[in-house]
């Protein structure tokens, strides 16, 4: 996913220049316009020297304006103007096929302060800071902020690891039932901590158990499909016909789920050859 050319600072400015504030609250939000640049240097900063942990919340407060108004008055009125709203939809389109980038399943519906909000509010409206989510992934992350490099969730504009396969498979048998269980498989060119990192995004969103509804859900679909090649070509059949399968998913995504899941079963010799004259209760 591409990061956002919107400027911290010019988000800001669209966000408070139609505001209502009168008085004090006006100038001291105008007056922030410089602490909120300079938060959005810290930012990048930190994002470049992977050190989001290391970040001082006490930086990213806002002088004169405590962090729950400031933040209703820039985020959440902010957004709402014309100004605000045109930004939001640039978000809101970054995801490809509208698809979650934390779990790559739910349909994006929100925007999710990667910094929580309540904490650095000066980041309130950073694009960087802004990334656009599901309703599911929003409620599990909260208000959790990285607190050491090794926990640092992946950041979708930052963290490029969908050219590699990291997402792997194994089936589990129960008679002639076949279920999926995922897991993460780091490759070879990641470091310890990246790998970490991902496990722990995967751990946090509950991705091996999401992953492994949608495949049995596909399991049961290919049923049929999969008797029928079994029937005309045996094990061999079935086999190709799930390498195919797989390899077509994977020519678009190194880690699609569907990919993942019929390549699983391609490698599963007990799959592929179905029940045996043995096994199937007679009539």
């Amino acid at each position: 996913m591409k990061i956002p050319l919107i400027k911290a600072a010019g988000s800001y400015k669209a966000c408070v220049a139609t505001s209502t504030t009168t008085g004090d609250r006006r100038k001291n939000l105008l007056n922030a316009s410089d602490t909120v640049r300079k938060a959005g240097q810290r930012l990048r900063q930190a994002t470049s020297g992977k050190s989001l942990h290391d970040l001082d919340d006490k930086q990213f407060s806002i002088p004169g304006i405590d962090a729950e108004h400031f933040v209703q008055w820039v985020y959440g009125n902010g957004m709402n103007t014309v100004a605000g709203a045109k930004i939001r939809g640039q978000l809101m389109a970054a995801p490809p096929n509208e698809r979650c980038p934390l779990c790559r399943q739910g349909t994006v519906y929100q925007l999710d302060h990667f910094m929580p909000k309540s904490l650095f509010p000066a980041l309130c409206v950073d694009p960087l800071n802004l990334v656009p989510v599901c309703e599911r992934c929003n409620l599990i992350k909260g208000n959790r902020r990285p607190k050491q490099l090794e926990n640092t969730l992946l950041h979708p504009y930052l963290d490029r690891i969908s050219h590699e396969r990291w997402l792997d498979a194994r089936t589990a048998h129960d008679g002639e039932m076949v279920r999926l269980e995922f897991f993460v498989t780091p490759p070879a060119s990641w470091d310890a901590t990246l790998a970490a990192r991902v496990a722990h995004h995967f751990q946090l969103f509950e991705l091996g158990r999401r992953y492994a509804v949608d495949a049995n859900r596909v399991i049961g679909d290919l049923t049929f499909r999969v008797d029928r090649q079994r029937a005309l070509g045996g094990a061999a059949m079935v086999r190709a016909y799930l390498q195919d399968e797989a390899d077509t998913r994977f020519a678009a995504d190194a880690n699609s789920i569907e990919g993942v899941t019929y390549a699983t079963l391609a490698a599963d010799d007990r799959y592929c050859q179905g029940p045996t004259a043995a096994s199937i209760p007679p009539p």
